[in-house]
């Protein structure tokens, strides 16, 4: 499964697309651009032979209204993996790893802040619903500062179907909710787990959570009682950095 993307913008995000092998027809660049980081792509375009062009800022701003830092790269095409793909590529990675299952997260820079953390925490994918989920734009790439170009997406179905899969293949899954009196800090997070993340107004399907082999939320002790879904996402991922570098 796959969408096309017209354009990445952004300095860094278009370097790491570059650096991650991704398929890049042409860069277009501000004229007069300069400085250390513009130095560090530059090179970089020449050293992978990919064409570039020096333009007015008029044309950049013509394909996006977006701050592209005077960087606009077109690529062919993002591909998602199947999740077949993404658990062989984990375990192949990872003999206890960490997947990312997002159900109902739909605003792309949640997804891209998301991924951004997912990537640094060392989680190996993000299985996303096909409707009703958030998808890889040039937008979620950006604020992902390149993340999602350097792990697998799974674009799933049915979420359910995914979770049995993932049970199969040996991760146990815990689901993140509010609706529970496990903190997770009581949560074996050490094992090959699917944490799974719900949107900030619904939460977790009861579908999903049926399945969990384990519930946790996170401690709150002031009066709004709930964060960001991609803020939430972070405090859970680092618990499981946590319990993984202390074992």
């Amino acid at each position: 499964m796959e969408q096309k993307i017209n354009y990445l913008f952004g300095m860094h995000p278009v370097f790491e697309a570059i650096s991650a092998g991704k398929n890049i027809e042409k860069v277009l660049l501000k004229k007069g651009l300069g400085g250390e980081q513009f130095q560090q792509l530059f090179s970089l375009l020449q050293e992978k032979q990919i064409p570039f062009q020096f333009v007015p800022v008029e044309r950049l701003d013509k394909i996006t209204r977006a701050r592209h830092q005077g960087v606009i790269a077109q690529i062919a095409t993002v591909d998602y993996v199947s999740i077949e793909q993404a658990v062989e590529n984990a375990l192949a990675k990872n003999p206890n790893p960490i997947v990312l299952m997002l159900d109902g997260v739909s605003d792309v820079r949640n997804f891209g802040a998301i991924a951004r953390t997912a990537e640094c925490a060392g989680v190996s994918c993000i299985i996303l619903p096909a409707k009703g989920g958030a998808s890889i734009t040039p937008d979620s790439i950006k604020t992902s500062a390149g993340a999602l170009l350097r792990i697998d997406v799974c674009k799933v179905p049915n979420l359910k179907t995914a979770a049995y899969y993932l049970m199969e293949s040996g991760f146990d899954i815990v689901a993140c909710t509010e609706k529970t009196d496990n903190y997770i800090y009581d949560v074996d997070l050490t094992k090959p787990t699917a944490i799974v993340m719900g949107a900030e107004d619904k939460g977790i399907s009861d579908g999903i959570r049926k399945l969990a082999n384990a519930e946790a939320k996170i401690p709150m002790v002031g009066n709004i009682g709930s964060l960001n879904v991609s803020v939430a996402t972070s405090v859970i991922l680092y618990e499981a950095v946590r319990q993984r570098v202390r074992k």
